[in-house]
């Protein structure tokens, strides 16, 4: 890595005034770059020598499908130099078209089996489905660090640790590609949210970038990645899209990634300061990078050096998956038998038991002859969440029925609603105003003016289903469904925005008066026609569903109640309790029957208020299509649950690194400070001694393990550290050894207190030992020296640590770190 390199980049990512103020005057008087650009292969000159400028340009921007797939991207290519089309599919979870798909379970669930093997073989799935779906390119995986608890697609990223996260992008990467299908690391850098993504200005400091949300992107690249997506946000001043500091110096000077940069949809805001800066691929369309491009071409404002530069890159990579012979690879079928088997492999792995009083799970005697189901996604498969992750599956079963054939003919397995998405009918209002399955004739309009009548004063959530234009709504002359702003229309949710026979579901809550209130429904059938339902929930109804919740649990031997959390790209949480009225379910249920094991549902982390009552807690996030046979296999025992966190879960809404700071989250003025610095997740709770609700790596398994015989080595500026795990319960299970190393004093530099620096997945039987090494390398002794502008070895005495998270350490020693500058090899 050139130092000179270095030092430039780490100048303008610090956003200093003279690059900003060059940015918002326009200023453009700077060379080609030559770093990460070398010449491409004979074959890709020759193509770039036939190429006129508009199919260069036709290259480097999106465009209308004429023969979609459902996916998310179409780049045309030049049929008569026999350089074909590029689609382009989302999916994080599995590949998002309109054809049915393998539905894995959400990446967060993936990164909390520990098991880079295991991220590998989701890779490779999805590799083989995108190539046998039609698909060129993937736009996934994604590698933003979990920072704030609120984002909306926490469940869509890996972890809050940066060693972990690189570890599993770089393997999942290997899987993706070694299918033939591009992947694409997204998004560069620091789209941490999603309140203000398409504007926020993120502010942050060099050591901290270099350190934390970088590392992921950096083993992408190391890993072969063939393409990067660029972010919607600023970096310091400047949007990524255009963002030279990221895009050249690091991304292809310091990395020297040879790939292309596309940018998130809709994300460039320039021609000649985005492709400049090295943003190849503007998309889904061509609002700058089309005829505007051209016009700057021909004006000479910018050079077609430039054009040749990104077109050469594409190219290369076509090249490389072997796009650009005369006999492409031929697709492969899909798979969808092993999809199933990795999807089934995923789940089980990564399911986390987060709290187990008094032995509730596994369920063994009474408590699994007579189980009650509780909530709506037990009887409902919740597969994925909203956005891009959603993937439609062949089949997912419901958990109600994984558990009833689990648990044999031989028991009784109940179900109560507990708590209702989709509302019940409303109250006869007057003739004709049935709105339970109004069907609307293809080019009709059927309308309703009337009223509602209420007895007492409640909170009334109306639900509207429909199949074709939203109906319009008014009660007391107010919209209740007006469009969501934004992107609001098109992210909705993976579960609570679609009903489960199809139909769209939107809602609206509203505290209504005892009386009369007027209620008028318009409805049009358009060409194709269309079904709706206009539904409610109220006190009164809750009240009802949370009584028969109660009577189920009493009579059971044991509860297994299912909670949710919907969330979506394009929006972030509000809040970290469960959404609706869901607490109030499990105090009530709990008060009944204290057997009762909580499966969550949700996209992150979670306030527990109840945590103390309840028997057993099971973090399932969004499990895919085979969640709930892996539910049921964890729930009984047939499987260890192999899962450990990979963030931390706050113990309240004020005490996690965000709260109370509106600088650091979500921003003030669209502007948002990472005044935390290296500190973020775990490192930030040691820092400030705040317990969290369960720490990083937290996870327990239905066995015990000793932790024995540590010691560290030095050896080639690294450590070699060794201990022993013997399994001492009486079952099979899954352990997560995790080494943890403490602060060089050497170093006059902001150091965490503890961070993650190597880990193990271990399965033992029972009385079965295993002697674990974990090589600690020089990079992870290191830290990002902000005045040198590189990496600097922690020299000196330091602790380390073995755990089976950040907050439980079972073995502590030291090893000594010298380089070999100051003391030779050791």
């Amino acid at each position: 890595m050139s130092d000179t390199v270095s030092r430039r980049s780490a100048l303008r990512l610090l956003g200093g005034a003279v690059v900003v103020a060059a940015a918002a005057a326009g200023t453009l008087a700077r060379p080609a770059r030559a770093a990460g650009t070398p010449p491409g292969s004979r074959t890709v000159e020759a193509l770039l020598g036939r190429l006129t400028l508009d199919e260069k340009i036709g290259l480097l921007h999106g465009a209308d499908d004429p023969k979609s797939l459902g996916q998310a991207g179409y780049v045309p290519g030049v049929p008569r130099l026999g350089i074909p089309p590029l689609r382009l599919a989302d999916g994080p979870a599995g590949v998002r078209v309109t054809a049915h798909a393998t539905a894995l379970p959400a990446p967060v669930l993936l990164a909390s089996a520990f098991d880079p093997a295991l991220a590998r073989e989701y890779g490779e799935v999805i590799g083989r489905e995108g190539r046998a779906l039609g698909q060129d390119v993937l736009l996934s995986p994604m590698v933003n660090l979990i920072r704030t608890p609120y984002g909306g697609r926490n469940f869509e990223t890996l972890s809050e640790d940066p060693l972990l996260g690189a570890d599993l992008v770089a393997e999942q990467i290997r899987g993706i590609q070694g299918q033939g299908l591009i992947a694409t690391v997204k998004h560069f850098a620091l789209n941490n949210q999603e309140k203000d993504r398409m504007s926020i200005d993120v502010r942050i400091g060099e050591q901290p970038l270099r350190e934390l949300e970088l590392r992921c992107f950096e083993a992408a690249v190391a890993a072969g990645v063939g393409a990067v997506m660029g972010a919607y946000n600023k970096v310091n001043g400047t949007y990524a899209c255009e963002n030279e500091p990221l895009l050249g110096d690091v991304l292809r000077g310091d990395w020297g990634f040879g790939g292309w940069v596309m940018s998130d949809w809709f994300a460039a805001h320039s021609t000649a300061p985005a492709l400049g800066a090295g943003l190849d691929m503007e998309m889904p369309g061509g609002d700058h990078y089309a005829d505007a491009l051209k016009a700057a071409v021909l004006d000479g404002s910018v050079p077609e050096a430039w054009v040749d530069r990104s077109v050469r890159r594409v190219l290369s990579v076509m090249e490389r998956f072997a796009l650009l012979g005369e006999k492409p690879p031929a697709r492969p079928a899909r798979d969808a038998r092993r999809g199933a088997r990795t999807a089934l492999k995923v789940a089980k792995a990564g399911a986390t038991l987060l709290h187990n009083r008094h032995a509730t799970l596994p369920l063994t005697g009474g408590a699994a002859r007579r189980i009650a189901v509780i909530g709506p996604t037990g009887s409902i498969p919740f597969v994925s969440g909203g956005g891009s992750a959603h993937v439609v599956p062949d089949h997912a079963q419901s958990p109600l029925d994984a558990l009833r054939a689990r648990a044999g003919d031989r028991a009784q397995v109940t179900y109560a609603l507990g708590e209702d998405l989709f509302g019940k009918p409303l109250p006869a209002t007057s003739p004709g105003a049935d709105f339970e399955g109004r069907q609307v004739e293809p080019g009709a309009t059927w309308t309703y003016d009337g009223t509602l009548t209420v007895a007492d004063p409640d909170e009334w959530t109306f639900c509207i289903h429909y199949s074709g234009d939203r109906p319009k709504v008014l009660l007391d002359g107010t919209e209740l469904f007006p469009p969501a702003p934004g992107l609001g229309e098109l992210f909705a949710g993976g579960l609570v925005a679609t009903a489960p026979d199809g139909l769209t579901v939107r809602r609206a809550t509203r505290n209504l008066t005892p009386g009369p209130h007027r209620l008028a429904v318009t409805a049009k059938g358009r060409d194709q026609g269309q079904l709706f339902r206009l539904r409610r929930s109220t006190g009164a109804t809750r009240a009802a569903d949370v009584a028969e919740a109660v009577t189920a649990a009493r009579a059971a031997g044991s509860v297994v109640l299912f909670a949710y959390e919907d969330a979506t790209e394009g929006a972030d949480r509000t809040s970290l309790a469960l959404p609706g009225h869901q607490n109030g379910l499990i105090d009530a249920v709990t008060a009944a029957n204290p057997r009762t094991t909580v499966v969550l549902n949700t996209s992150s982390c979670t306030t527990m208020p109840w945590l103390d009552r309840v028997g057993a807690v099971l973090q399932m996030y969004y499990p895919g299509q085979a969640g709930a046979e892996a539910t049921a296999a964890v729930l009984f025992g047939d499987c260890d649950p192999g899962g450990r966190l990979t963030q931390t879960f706050p113990a309240a809404e004020d005490r996690h690194p965000m709260a109370g700071d509106p600088r650091r989250y979500p921003g003030v003025d669209g502007t948002e400070e990472y005044s935390e610095g290296i500190r973020l997740g775990y490192r930030w709770y040691d820092a400030e001694d705040v317990t969290p609700l369960f720490p990083f790596g937290h996870g327990l398994s239905y066995t015990t393990f000793a932790y024995t015989r540590l010691s560290v080595r030095t050896a080639d500026e690294g450590l070699d550290v060794r201990f022993t795990v013997r399994n001492s319960g009486p079952r099979t299970g899954i352990t997560v050894a995790q080494v943890y190393l403490g602060p060089s004093p050497d170093l006059r530099l902001d150091q965490a207190r503890r961070v993650l620096a190597g880990y193990r997945r271990l399965r033992l039987e029972p009385g079965h030992e295993e002697q674990v090494a974990v090589w600690i390398p020089a990079r992870a002794l290191s830290s990002w020296d902000p005045v040198r502008h590189r990496w600097v070895l922690g020299t000196g005495r330091r602790e380390v640590s073995v755990g089976v998270s950040a907050g439980e350490p079972r073995l502590t020693g030291h090893g000594l770190v010298r380089s070999h500058a100051e003391g030779g090899r050791t």
